[in-house]
């Protein structure tokens, strides 16, 4: 089995990268953003369809 090996010495060369961090930091970023965007957005959809669906129902009941 091979060691694993550090390629950072402390959090400080980890976070700027040899200074590549800020590139790296706004893609992890601008990822994050648009999976949970992915996530979210049909979930509120999904959300207001069964409101609305609700609504029509007790119209439709009311009637």
């Amino acid at each position: 089995m091979i060691p694993l090996a550090f390629q950072f010495d402390n959090l400080s060369g980890f976070l700027t990268m040899g200074g590549h961090g800020v590139y790296v930091w706004t893609a992890y970023a601008v990822s994050l953003v648009v999976l949970s965007m992915l996530v979210v957005a049909p979930l509120r959809r999904s959300r207001k369809r069964l409101l609305e669906l609700g609504r029509r129902l007790q119209q439709e009941e009311a009637e």
